[in-house]
């Protein structure tokens, strides 16, 4: 089975990029605008074989799935009312540290749009960057925590989650099976499925503010350039990450 899943983070009302999850100049190249990101969905609309859906109840050979990261106010406001005006239910992964504070989910925000149909996963407790660096007792905690409290909002056992900063392991996946996590998604732009253990991981495609509706529909019908593209930009972001060292987590911490 393959999966085409794209990674989207904070959906704002126009420019305002201030008003929904994390702060910074980092942060804000992910967030999109209302009207951009209905765009992007029409675009997914007019190359997927089929309407997406949510990991928890696919049964066909191949799937497109559409993600949310971080928890921001705008999954509420904009991101789950776009998707429900298609039928189209999402995933919405939650740092869960930062429930009910400003420009985050409150907890009756994220009850509400489970008992709406979408997928409610964790996305860590503290949201480490560098979450393959942290120790297994760290990530033990991570996602036991976020699980928990997710969990305990939504009267109902949280199984999917998604890697927060795009630094995945072999650890991360592991920790995250033995915690209960089903399906787990990462930050590589793969379509093909692994197992591990329990544990289903899938790739994403990264969608940020400046990426076309074009681009999107390319990457969803399977355009070859596009697809390798995103392959070695990954790679080259990974090599960044090992040769930057701190510098490169400096700026990313700018978020």
């Amino acid at each position: 089975m393959r999966a085409v899943t794209f990674m989207y983070h904070d959906i704002v009302s126009g420019d305002d990029v201030g008003s929904s999850g994390f702060a910074g100049a980092s942060a804000d190249a992910y967030k999109l605008g209302v009207t951009a990101f209905q765009t992007h969905l029409a675009a997914i609309g007019a190359e997927s074989h089929e309407a997406p859906g949510v990991v928890t109840a696919t049964t066909a050979a191949a799937a497109t799935y559409i993600t949310f990261d971080d928890g921001g106010r705008g999954a509420y406001l904009f991101a789950a009312p776009a998707l429900e005006e298609r039928g189209w239910r999402g995933h919405f992964f939650v740092a869960t540290d930062f429930i009910d504070q400003p420009n985050f989910l409150t907890a009756g925000e994220i009850a509400e749009l489970h008992r709406r149909g979408h997928v409610i996963g964790t996305h860590s407790a503290s949201h480490p960057l560098r979450m393959a660096m942290c120790s297994r007792s760290e990530l033990r905690s991570e996602w036991t925590r976020s699980i928990q409290r997710l969990s305990d909002i939504l009267g109902a056992q949280v199984t999917t989650g998604s890697v927060p900063g795009g630094m995945y392991s072999t650890a991360v996946a592991e920790e995250a099976s033995d915690a209960g996590i089903r399906y787990l998604f990462n930050s590589e732009p793969v379509t093909t499925i692994q197992h591990l253990d329990t544990c289903t991981v899938l790739g994403r495609f990264t969608v940020k503010r400046n990426t076309s509706p074009a681009y999107i529909r390319s990457l969803t019908g399977g355009r070859l350039l596009p697809r390798a593209t995103e392959y070695l930009t990954w790679n080259f972001k990974k090599a960044a990450k090992s040769l930057g060292g701190e510098a490169y987590w400096r700026y990313r911490q700018g978020r």
